[in-house]
């Protein structure tokens, strides 16, 4: 099935080459090349891919990202950035506003379309040919007073529906699959974007992290998605004891 997707992309060359390619597998594709003209068209028509491009006019990626992620009917919307910038912090801090993906730039575009794929893959739609038949819902997922719900892409805790970005949401599925099992970065990574290696493991930290502070009542003393030392990360059904929190949820 088709997807409509946005391209916010000052470089007119660069803009034209992604909608090309996008277009090619016949993608309905809008380009903008600003910040305030990116959010008025994703209010108008919510797209199912934001490919969004760091260093934009007026209101840059990274605010059009916060914003983005701040908005009830957007806070879903996969949005993978593009960006001149390719030092660790500067991905970190993408990844900390809420995007699911990261390229920089010069960048092949069979790897930007490759991408762009996953993301739709997350999100329930694919480019290329007819639709396949849907398949059957993954079952409901429960940990404590965390719900997953894969079929209705939803997450609830302590009775509020939580939005979640599609990285956070394919990490709480991980975890939730498994309760009380810990998963190593590695294999968290695994499970979120394949084979793919691009992607430090910070990724996941910055993810847990985001995910502490909408699913704990407190995410400064963390007590379902738990650290554990020099292994990984696990989501617990019931609050560890005491004596033994600290040892297990402190620290990224």
């Amino acid at each position: 099935m088709c997807a409509h997707v946005v391209v916010a992309e000052d470089d007119a060359k660069q803009a034209d080459l992604v909608r090309r390619y996008l277009e090619h597998e016949g993608h309905d594709v809008v380009v903008v090349h600003d910040g305030p003209t990116a959010l008025a068209q994703l209010r108008r028509r919510p797209p199912e891919l934001l490919i969004l491009d760091v260093m934009m006019p007026h209101i840059d990626g990274l605010d059009v990202c916060r914003i983005v992620r701040a908005e009830p009917e957007l806070a879903a919307l996969p949005v993978m950035m593009l960006t001149a910038r390719s030092t660790e912090d500067d991905l970190l801090l993408g990844l900390d506003l809420g995007a699911d993906d990261y390229l920089t730039k010069p960048f092949s575009p069979r790897e930007l379309m490759a991408r762009a794929r996953s993301l739709l893959r997350r999100g329930g739609r694919t480019g290329g040919g007819p639709a396949a038949p849907a398949p059957a819902p993954d079952p409901v997922l429960r940990s404590g007073p965390l719900t997953v719900d894969p079929g209705r892409h939803e997450v609830w805790a302590h009775g509020r529906r939580i939005h979640c970005t599609p990285g956070e949401f394919r990490l709480l599925e991980v975890l939730a699959s498994r309760p009380g099992q810990v998963f190593t970065r590695a294999q968290i990574l695994e499970r979120l974007h394949g084979v793919d290696r691009y992607i430090t493991a910070r990724t996941v930290d910055v993810h847990v992290m985001n995910l502490r502070k909408k699913i704990e009542e407190d995410p400064r003393d963390a007590r379902r998605l738990l650290t554990v030392y020099g292994v990984g990360y696990k989501l617990v059904d019931e609050e560890p004891p005491a004596d033994g929190r600290r040892d297990t949820r402190r620290g990224r």
